[in-house]
């Protein structure tokens, strides 16, 4: 579909960067305040469950928002994901327990179903595969810069103010990036009238709950998760029949059986899987076993996220000379190089040896997103690239919840049956976190326990980015076309 002339397309790239920095920035700075938050809140069991719940809701609307985006248009979907992410950031600031903030991180979930793809879709259709590699910078730097003022501001927010502000500061940043979309975005679109499968978005959705509560409960025992994994396989089976007899199904079975786009987001969501690992654990790990402040757990966490965009940038700059398939590899290589340091932390081990294993990680998810995308997004015409964009990023997401929930579930696992000593309550870790001295003495016991805890986390880390590499092997060879809506095999 052509640009129409009305779009103004500077401004509406910038509209694009600010609502990607209002995603970006959040992943940071709710990851280095969060053992604060849970030791003020308590029910430190449910921990996993404030990443979790966020990506549950992203991943189960993305797919219908990138279809939504097609048929109507991708500033009224924005605009309708912007006001539900800022509303979800107001009540989340407002929250008095965990559950409550597990609730309205459902409701952020559900802006940022909308934003993240159909932001992308937006520079899909504005811009050729060969323009995106100057584009891919602009998007990069907002990474960037959010990677080092995210942990900064978070650390600053729980020194000086109150935690709720770490959500609040998305409003203003909210604000300006609808008001930029409203005035620059004009579309064109033709608007027909077509089912939504409403039926398969809340399959997918039962699905997806019911596997993540079948992965928690299996870390307290195996039981617990007998009837919600009986449930997960019921709502899959319901939705894949669901989706073979929809006219219009959220998930197009057909566009991820090619094989490019199937190998590259099957890649995909296990890079995600391995990314949540370090998201939601490394900052405990810094703080709880390395004894350092949270400032500390956040740079190290900032380095993988500044290295995402740094690897992003080489990526976009090089694939039409290398190839994407090559580019995908580097990254894929990557990611189990820099799983290594994690695996060898230990409670005397220099915060340094985390840091490099995030910057190196980061690098990885950069390149290997970077050409997935690229892949899928110009193997597609106008009107299937945002439900081919929201695929990638379903893809992503979806490993990112299967990641926190199943690694949630390793870290209650071995906190319950440690290899020696006694058993660390939620309590007791909570107690840790958040006011180590009161310990006394035994504090070195629960330090202890959580350091076997989180080890084996990320020796689970360590073997899902080798799978990662293993499965981005079966990528096949793909060439770049000239024109924006087509991709050869060779």
């Amino acid at each position: 579909m052509p640009t129409p002339v009305q779009t103004n397309r500077p401004l509406v790239l910038a509209a694009v960067m600010a609502a990607m920095f209002m995603i970006a920035i959040e992943a940071t700075i709710v990851s280095t305040a969060m053992p604060q938050i849970a030791g003020q809140l308590g029910d430190l069991h449910l921990y996993a469950w404030v990443f979790a719940s966020f990506l549950l809701t992203q991943t189960a609307t993305t797919v219908v928002f990138g279809k939504l985006s097609d048929l109507y248009g991708r500033r009224p979907v924005l605009l309708f994901g912007i006001a539900v992410f800022l509303l979800g950031s107001l009540l989340c600031g407002l929250a008095w327990s965990m559950p409550s903030l597990i609730l309205f991180r459902l409701v952020q979930g559900i802006g940022a179903g909308a934003i993240q793809p159909v932001s992308l879709t937006v520079v899909g259709d504005l811009y050729s595969a060969r323009e995106r590699g100057r584009i891919q910078g602009y998007l990069a730097s907002v990474w960037g810069i959010s990677s080092v003022a995210g942990p900064l501001v978070g650390g600053l927010i729980i020194g000086h103010l109150s935690w709720p502000w770490i959500f609040w500061i998305n409003l203003p940043i909210g604000i300006i990036a609808a008001v930029l979309f409203l005035r620059y975005l004009h579309e064109g679109v033709e608007r027909r009238s077509r089912q939504i499968d409403v039926i398969g978005a809340g399959l997918f959705t039962a699905a997806i709950a019911a596997l993540m509560i079948a992965l928690t409960e299996a870390g307290d025992s195996a039981a617990a998760a007998l009837w919600p994994g009986i449930a997960f396989v019921v709502a899959a089976i319901l939705f894949v029949v669901q989706e073979r007899r929809a006219p219009d199904p959220m998930l197009d079975i057909r566009l991820w059986t090619q094989r490019p786009i199937a190998t590259a987001n099957a890649a995909t969501l296990l890079s995600g899987m391995t990314v949540i690992g370090l998201t939601a654990f490394l900052p405990m790990y810094v703080q709880g076993v390395l004894r350092q402040s949270p400032l500390i757990a956040g740079l190290t966490l900032t380095l993988m996220v500044l290295g995402w965009p740094i690897g992003a940038t080489t990526a976009a700059r090089s694939f039409v000379r290398f190839g994407l398939r090559p580019i995908l590899l580097v990254g894929a290589t990557l990611l189990p190089l820099g799983a290594t340091a994690f695996v060898a932390l230990g409670p005397s081990t220099s915060p340094a040896v985390a840091a490099v294993g995030s910057i190196v990680m980061g690098l990885g998810m950069g390149f290997l997103s970077t050409a997935a995308i690229v892949i899928i997004q110009d193997s597609v015409a106008w009107a299937q690239r945002g439900a081919a964009t929201a695929s990638n990023i379903f893809a992503r997401n979806l490993g990112s919840t299967l990641g926190a929930t199943a690694l949630g579930a390793v870290l209650n696992y071995r906190l319950a049956h440690p290899s020696s000593g006694p058993t660390v309550s939620s309590d007791e870790l909570r107690r840790l976190l958040d006011d180590s001295a009161s310990l006394g003495a035994g504090g070195e016991a629960i330090r202890a326990g959580l350091q076997h805890a989180l080890h084996g986390t990320f020796w689970t880390v360590f073997a899902v980015a080798v799978l990662t590499l293993l499965l981005s092997l079966l990528v096949p060879p793909v060439a770049i076309s000239e024109g924006p809506r087509e991709l050869a095999v060779e």
